[in-house]
């Protein structure tokens, strides 16, 4: 098996990537750069390390990169700086994933390819009725208009619900929605639930990253836990987390 992650080298992506290795899976990691990685990942016959930005790389050049590989995870995010926020590209993770897609489907593979997209439980998962208050709709609103990056986020699962669908012949999806990320050693219990069991926005839980990138391994890696997921949007938190105050 081999797999494709995009936005390797971010918080998540890295955790992801170190659970998909401790499974033997072999990793092709697009990264913008090296100096920040692991230094066990430069000398590592598991990893295939791809310096580049997925936008800039042509049609042509992602689909040679997609080719071989049985699922994609989306780990990309917007910087939290001024210009990771209000800069240029604003849809990267949307016109990733369009970038992609299109590319699978342009190869033509004998078995659908799993498409992993790291979302955020701010986003609501419209193929199902979603209690959320009427306050925090209007929250969610003036996020949209303030924060470039949580609309990407929306469109991003928008395209994989609307254009790939439940029975596309070339793609399955999953977007997984973690609450609060923060940064664990180790890997720790979590519960997955297909909707938030609290607010978002007032009463928002945690989620390691590590146990993120833990629960996305193991959807590439066991095949009756993707047939349970596929086509939805499950939200992850730590078992802890889960304690209301």
């Amino acid at each position: 098996m081999k797999v494709l992650v995009v936005g390797a080298s971010g918080a998540t992506g890295k955790q992801l990537v170190e659970q998909l290795i401790i499974k033997g899976i072999t990793v092709k990691a697009v990264v913008r750069s090296v100096e920040k990685l692991p230094e066990s990942w430069k000398n590592n016959k598991q990893i295939e390390l791809i310096v580049a930005s997925i936008l800039e790389l042509s049609d042509e050049e992602v689909m040679e990169l997609t080719f071989d590989c049985q699922s994609i995870a989306s780990c990309l995010g917007h910087n939290l700086t001024w210009k990771g926020i209000y800069g240029k590209p604003r849809r990267l993770v949307t016109d990733a994933a369009k970038k992609l897609c299109n590319a699978v489907e342009a190869n033509k593979p004998d078995s659908p390819v799993k498409y992993l997209l790291m979302n955020t439980t701010g986003n609501r998962n419209r193929d199902i009725n979603e209690p959320t208050s009427v306050l925090q709709k209007c929250v969610i609103v003036l996020i949209r208009l303030l924060l470039p990056p949580h609309l990407d986020n929306e469109q991003a699962a928008d395209y994989l619900r609307i254009k790939r669908g439940q029975n596309n012949q070339f793609i399955e999806w999953t977007a997984v929605r973690p609450d609060g990320l923060i940064n664990e050693e180790e890997v720790t219990d979590y519960e997955i639930h297909p909707s938030p069991t609290r607010s978002a926005i007032f009463n928002a839980g945690k989620v390691s990253r590590i146990n993120v990138g833990h629960f996305m391994a193991r959807l590439i890696n066991e095949t009756e836990l993707w047939k349970k997921w596929k086509g939805q949007m499950p939200v992850i938190y730590n078992k802890s987390s889960l304690i209301k105050k």
